[in-house]
């Protein structure tokens, strides 16, 4: 063997991926088959056979032998990266069922009061229990060297978000539209019944799972309909501002912490706007102008961008983004009632 493929294969041992048994008996089984394993090769007949994932392979190839566990998870690969969060997708080591981890950056680990606040906001969400939202399953930290690494293991769905499918597919079919909002209404009325306003609707928050079933994800920004600023995670950051800039409701974009779940209607608007014309309704300008146009103008009216949008369904996207919030349909099971009698009358 040369130097190189002695040092990955000691990489591969330290890193506890696979047992030094496995490891040397694929290094066997390339030279019965008269195989050149070079580190490359040997990572990807290890690949081939499901014993790593590609994101392994690419970190153990650079020599780290540390970062593959948390806890009782192996973590297979990242799916999504974004300021308050790392989500990586992984596998329980025992019994083997893959799940979704987000890990909270150390930054925002550092702050005691927000670490508080996301455990109590997190054990609310781990009770949540329905068929259209991503169940959350266990919270707990670890240490690594003088780091605590807190997260978050959430139910893994195997599927596309709304945002991915358009930009692939571009703007929905009418009906698929609605269908999927309607089915959205379901996840974010029990939600709200349990006492939690989601404060984070977009598209890329609902993923549409193999089934065809929509399932309302990251409550990450969830917080109790009942609490004082002492409360908010919000508050503990002085942020007025929190969640997605184009599909905010007004009141949101003001204070963030005094909303009600009628902000969430206002963001479910925002969002079957876009599912039908593939942009939301603000879509130039900087944040601060988007945000300010939440406010104060009224969004291009959809049939001008979706000329084949009937009349009836133009005037229940109008009443979902009403700047008012007592303009609004009062509740998620409202809007599903009105998008179900919408379907009812406009069968396909």
């Amino acid at each position: 063997m040369s130097t190189s493929i002695d040092t990955f294969v000691s990489v591969l041992k330290r890193s506890s991926l696979l047992s030094a048994e496995k490891v040397q008996a694929v290094i066997e089984e390339c030279r019965e088959q008269g195989d050149d394993y070079q580190p490359r090769q040997l990572a990807d007949r290890l690949v081939g056979r499901g014993d790593l994932t590609e994101w392994q392979v690419d970190k153990l190839l650079k020599g780290r032998h540390k970062g593959f566990f948390l806890g009782k998870y192996k973590l297979l690969k990242m799916i999504g990266k974004g300021g308050m969060s790392s989500v990586y997708l992984a596998e329980h080591v025992l019994m083997r069922r893959q799940c979704a981890i987000k890990v909270l950056p150390w930054k925002l680990v550092a702050d005691s009061s927000f670490l508080q606040r996301f455990y109590r906001e997190a054990q609310l969400v781990a009770q949540l229990d329905h068929p259209h939202i991503v169940r959350a399953y266990d919270i707990d930290h670890e240490k690594e060297g003088n780091i605590d690494i807190h997260f978050l293991v959430m139910e893994y769905v195997d599927g596309r978000n709304f945002f991915e499918i358009v930009s692939v597919e571009g703007p929905m079919e009418i009906r698929r539209a609605v269908d999927l909002i309607r089915q959205g209404c379901d996840g974010l009325a029990y939600a709200h019944q349990v006492g939690l306003v989601h404060r984070d609707i977009k598209p890329g928050n609902f993923i549409l799972d193999e089934n065809g079933r929509v399932r309302l994800m990251d409550l990450g920004l969830a917080r109790p309909t009942d609490a004082g600023e002492e409360a908010s995670l919000t508050v503990a950051h002085d942020e007025k501002v929190l969640g997605t800039a184009d599909y905010l409701a007004p009141e949101q974009a003001v204070d963030s912490h005094t909303v009600d779940p009628r902000a969430d209607i206002y963001s479910l608007g925002c969002t079957l706007y876009f599912l039908l014309t593939g942009h939301p309704p603000f879509n130039e300008g900087t944040l601060t102008q988007r945000l300010l146009a939440h406010q104060t103008k009224e969004p291009p009216r959809i049939e001008t961008k979706r000329p084949d949008v009937p009349d009836s369904l133009a005037a229940i996207i109008r009443k979902l983004m009403a700047k008012k919030p007592d303009d609004r349909y009062q509740t998620a099971d409202e809007v599903g009632e009105v998008l179900d009698a919408w379907l009812e009358t406009h069968g396909g």
